[in-house]
């Protein structure tokens, strides 16, 4: 496992989860004035980065208009992704 700093524009996110709304906001103010202290967890299988919690982090990043995000990158096969989407 390897930390990195990744696009959120290239970690694929194929879970729906509804967000709580306060949840967000508290962590846009907590980036903004901290930074982001705790990454996400993103799976990397044949190249591509998969995104399966963290949701929130990515949605005050989204909504803080920043473009990276702080992530732990695990490889990982297709086996494992599957697992992760069931």
């Amino acid at each position: 496992m390897r930390e990195a700093v990744l696009p959120l524009a290239a970690i694929r996110r194929p879970l729906e989860r509804s967000l709580d709304e306060a949840k967000v906001a508290w962590l846009m103010e907590a980036i903004a004035a901290e930074g982001q202290k705790e990454p996400i967890d993103v799976l990397e299988v044949d190249g591509h980065l998969w995104g399966f919690n963290g949701c929130h982090r990515v949605a005050a990043h989204e909504r803080l208009g920043l473009t990276t995000i702080r992530a732990r990158v695990r490889r990982a096969n297709r086996e494992v992704l599957r697992m992760h989407m069931l």
